[in-house]
């Protein structure tokens, strides 16, 4: 599979030609650093991470931000992907890496088609944790992230993101 995955140069190519801003690209590129640099620390500790494969989806994370900016995006980008011939494996990425993932429930009040929106691989978790850890393209404490969903009124998803980060710093201890 890693021979289909776009490399990083690939995957910004990628996000010019459809239409995501410099900002998104920067934070893409930000997000793409720390998700490498959490997988090659669960490398280290004898976990089996396709580090291509976090590249490219984290690269590719908010490639629906080409078209929306609303939490939708991963839907979209997930869509995009799909119909540009990405592997399965990078639209997965893309469509999961919402508030560390959109519940059933979520997804039926939002609209979505019947799908898994929560990360499922340890590729797919570690792309959705470091978008946490980044705003915009400047990293950030994950405590930072979880009090801005409260103050949204996000429990839920900050709830679900504290899980991630215990689950994430578990496996690098």
């Amino acid at each position: 599979m890693s021979e289909r995955l776009p490399n990083r140069e690939q995957a910004i190519k990628l996000l010019l030609e459809n239409g995501c801003s410099v900002q998104v690209i920067s934070h893409c590129q930000a997000v793409t650093d720390r998700a490498l640099e959490i997988a090659g620390k669960l490398e280290q500790r004898g976990l089996k991470v396709d580090m291509q494969l976090v590249e490219a989806g984290a690269m590719l994370h908010d490639l629906g931000r080409s078209k929306t900016h609303a939490v939708d995006h991963s839907l979209v980008g997930a869509q995009i992907a799909a119909s540009i011939g990405l592997p399965e494996a990078i639209v997965n990425i893309i469509k999961r890496h919402v508030g560390a993932g959109i519940t059933d429930e979520e997804a039926h009040w939002l609209g979505w088609p019947q799908d898994v929106y929560v990360p499922q691989t340890l590729e797919e978790k570690v792309v959705a944790y470091a978008d946490k850890l980044i705003d915009q393209s400047k990293q950030i404490p994950i405590e930072v992230e979880i009090e801005r969903l409260k103050a949204e009124r996000k429990d839920e998803a900050a709830e679900r993101v504290r899980k991630l980060h215990e689950e994430i710093t578990s496996l690098l201890e």
